[in-house]
């Protein structure tokens, strides 16, 4: 089974790695007819879906097979210390799964994406180039209730920075919560990686089936680029661990508006 996995995988330089679930699938169909679209733009890439719901797997695969999308499914088990309530940690156990997955092929880049979003067919073109001089380059998209930012919905990673990273998030007694993409700032940090963040692929975020988003390239402008640079964030991070509270979040809901944090804890 690994093996095969492998033999399939390696016909990819880029392994598109997305997690998901029964409840962030409303837009499956048009998500996979976007994959099929980006697949025929850069035949060089592979679809990987991670869902922690094993019934869900074979209705998944045959999805794919139906729009005709290169592909697999994978199945994987979230894990939380006891206390834990929020739902970062199926996206953060998901995503990991899914680097794992990506450094056991043979693939060269690892293509982060979100299932309740479509993305213009040219992103993997465009991030590739992006990557030129980086080893991690985010695009940044419109949040569901309106504001934009950065997460894990579309960054692309060289495969050395991949294996220098891990996916996590941490939750406190409190209730507060960090989601994996932000505590990635701080570890892309660390670890001393060339990061891009810039507006550079069109992309819709869907709220529920029929209503979204939508971000166009452009300029991100100075104190976006200040405000969301990786140091920056870093230190944010670092001081919301010490402090147990979501400090990047109302620092970025100060800035540009956003929800309420208890939306944003799941």
């Amino acid at each position: 089974m690994s093996g095969a996995k492998s033999t399939m995988a390696a016909e990819a330089d880029v392994i598109v790695g997305v997690p998901i679930c029964r409840s962030t699938s409303f837009v499956l169909d048009g998500f996979l007819a976007n994959q099929h679209e980006v697949q025929t733009a850069y035949p060089g890439c592979r679809l990987v879906l991670a869902t922690d719901e094993p019934d869900f797997v074979a209705e998944l695969k045959e999805q794919i097979r139906l729009h005709s999308v290169r592909g697999d499914v994978i199945a994987y088990e979230t894990t939380r210390p006891h206390y834990a309530r929020s739902r970062f940690w199926a996206v953060a156990c998901g995503r990991e799964a899914l680097r794992q997955y990506a450094l056991s092929s043979g693939g060269e880049y690892f293509l982060s994406l979100d299932s309740d979003m479509v993305y213009a067919p040219s992103v993997i073109v465009t991030m590739k180039e992006k990557m030129k001089r980086h080893d991690v380059v985010m695009s940044g998209y419109s949040m569901k209730w309106g504001a934009w930012g950065f997460g894990a919905g579309c960054v692309m990673f060289s495969r050395e920075t991949l294996r220098r990273i891990t996916f996590r998030c941490y939750e406190f007694h409190n209730g507060q919560a960090i989601p994996e993409d932000t505590v990635l700032d701080m570890d892309l940090a660390r670890c001393g990686a060339r990061v891009s963040k810039g507006i550079f692929v069109s992309a819709r975020h869907y709220r529920n089936s029929q209503h979204y988003k939508s971000i166009e390239p452009q300029p991100m402008g100075w104190f976006r680029a200040m405000t969301n640079s990786v140091l920056l964030r870093y230190l944010l991070v670092r001081m919301s661990i010490l402090c147990k509270y979501n400090i990047p979040l109302k620092f970025h809901n100060m800035l540009y508006g956003g929800p309420d944090a208890n939306w944003y804890k799941g």
